[in-house]
């Protein structure tokens, strides 16, 4: 179970974001080193942690019982009381046993106790030995003395009042308080400042007993190479996983840097695209409004490939599609006295990009239902092909297992493109998708709902299916990933069957349209270009 758990956490300071859709879990045993830029949002993920500020959107939570230390580099500790007064109080159960054992000790050696009491009082003796034991008690003032004594401690300061010491000895009085109380979960932030040598090699070598989960903030590189276990880099308001100390993470973070330099060149080939897409808009609409999907047409075949469709076309070259998928005929369905649509037949052929259109409540939905077998046409008949396999975004979306992980989601579908198209075209994909090394390895529990959907048309793309059914597959991507999912599309060698109120994106994939109408009248096909 994790100790602690960060889910979709969002949080901003007036104006300035400081996380947005923020995963972490910190499980037993963990090492996690915290680092970032200034102002980058590390203090502010363990005072959430600390409940010393709510998330905007998001849950954090922490295992039921757990003790968590915090040490600041801006030390809490004031007052009038001397170092060893504070460590002393650490030990109040020990002290307390302390007292009844020399109790104990006093009575046995004063003979006056015999029978019965006697065997009581050695029986008690026995507990609290185990009890000793049990709290590491027995050397708890020579722990006290080592913890100062490293920390460069001499007898004057341990002696004068806290309020007495400079900012960092105070520091340092703090570092020994929390390393003694030994708790669940360890809260560091720039816990080597003001430590010489001698204390930071202490430091890790006290890391090596410790037995709880720790959160270490520091630019301490060395430190962290010594004891973290994985890095936690907060870039851009999200937390990026890499796993293993901190000279691992440099190398994982060169391969990162590259992974991002490639999409964002795919990403500025997307954007040359949506720009061509705005001024195809701008010339078709000098045009006539009946002319509109021949204009559209004809500057969409004069395009030259671009290489993001390249990586694209490599992926579906082996998809192999029929040529009639599905024959619709004299299709009706009614819900009570609302009729929705009859007399509707059509072909799904290959190649076909059919959008569907209407208003709400025309039946558009229902179609892609009746389509799947999700439900049932009163009269009429859809009669898919033999063999042509038939895939829902929305079923693959609502069915996502929320313990599986992306990669384990994306790649092992029965059937997928993953496993017959060359491992470089697919990660080059993901890769335009938005899907980091780390991301493929979330839990799909741990996702937003934007990320979810990401992974569910990703799921759909790559499937092997030949014909995709989509009902508003825009609502929940962002920009980006609606881009490589519209050029995905446009180079799907199967069918394609759309339900979208996005203008912009039908517009651009479209070459069928079924337009859905109020009366429940057959909807009207429009031929946009021949498939």
């Amino acid at each position: 179970m994790s100790l602690i758990r960060l889910n979709d956490v969002s949080i901003r300071f007036e104006n300035t974001q400081i996380l947005r859709e923020a995963f972490f879990r910190l499980e037993p045993g963990d090492r996690v080193g915290l680092i970032g830029k200034n102002g980058s949002g590390k203090s502010t993920i363990l005072k959430l942690i600390l409940d010393q500020v709510s998330p905007d959107t998001g849950e954090v939570s922490l295992e039921d019982g757990i003790r968590v230390g915090y040490f600041s580099q801006f030390s809490e500790l004031n007052g009038a009381q001397t170092i060893i007064e504070v460590l002393d109080e650490l030990f109040v159960a020990v002290k307390a046993v302390e007292t009844e054992l020399a109790a104990i000790d006093a009575a046995i050696a004063l003979d006056s106790s015999a029978g019965a009491e006697l065997d009581r009082l050695i029986s008690r003796q026995g507990e609290l030995f185990e009890e000793m034991d049990r709290l590491d008690g027995w050397d708890y003032k020579r722990h006290i003395d080592t913890a100062l004594t490293t920390l460069g401690f001499n007898e004057a300061h341990r002696v004068c009042a806290i309020d007495e010491l400079s900012g960092g000895w105070r520091n340092r009085a703090a570092l020994a308080k929390i390393v003694l109380e030994a708790p669940d979960v360890l809260l560091l932030d720039e816990p080597t400042n003001y430590l010489d040598v001698a204390g930071v090699e202490w430091l890790e070598a006290w890391f090596k007993s410790f037995k709880g989960a720790a959160i270490v903030v520091s630019h301490d590189r060395k430190f962290l190479d010594a004891v973290v276990t994985r890095i936690i880099e907060v870039e851009n308001f999200h937390l990026h996983e890499y796993p293993g100390n901190f000279g691992e993470y440099i190398v994982q973070k060169q391969f990162r840097l590259k992974s991002l330099e490639a999409q964002f060149v795919h990403e500025s080939e997307l954007l040359a695209f949506e720009a061509e897409g705005i001024a195809d808009r701008r010339e078709a609409a000098k045009a006539e409004s009946r002319q509109l999907g021949n204009q559209l047409a004809h500057i969409k075949k004069s395009r030259t490939p671009r290489p993001v469709d390249q990586i694209i076309t490599e992926i579906y070259g082996n998809l192999h599609v029929k040529d009639v998928l599905c024959r619709v005929d004299g299709l009706a369905k009614s819900y009570g006295d609302k009729l929705l649509f009859e007399n509707l037949s059509f072909e799904v052929r290959r190649g076909n990009r059919i959008v569907v259109l209407g208003s709400n409540g025309s039946g558009k939905t229902t179609l892609l239902r009746v389509l799947t077998g999700e439900e049932t046409a009163d009269r009429g008949d859809a009669a898919w092909a033999s063999g042509a396999r038939v895939v829902s975004y929305n079923q693959i979306l609502a069915e996502l297992d929320d313990s599986d992980t992306v990669s384990h989601a994306v790649n092992a579908m029965p059937g997928s493109l993953a496993l017959t198209a060359t491992k470089k075209s697919v990660n080059r994909f993901l890769t335009m998708f938005q899907f980091s090394e780390a991301d493929l390895k979330q839990k799909i529990g741990n996702l937003s709902g934007g990320q979810r959907a990401r992974v569910a048309m990703a799921q759909c793309l790559l499937s092997g299916a030949s014909v995709l059914l989509l009902d508003e597959p825009t609502n929940h991507l962002d920009m980006s990933s609606t881009q490589v999912m519209e050029r995905a599309l446009v180079h799907f060698p199967g069918a394609v069957v759309v339900v979208s109120h996005d203008r912009f994106f039908t517009d651009k994939i479209a070459n069928r349209r079924l337009v859905f109408g109020s009366d429940g009248a057959a909807p009207g096909e429009i031929e946009v270009r021949a498939a």
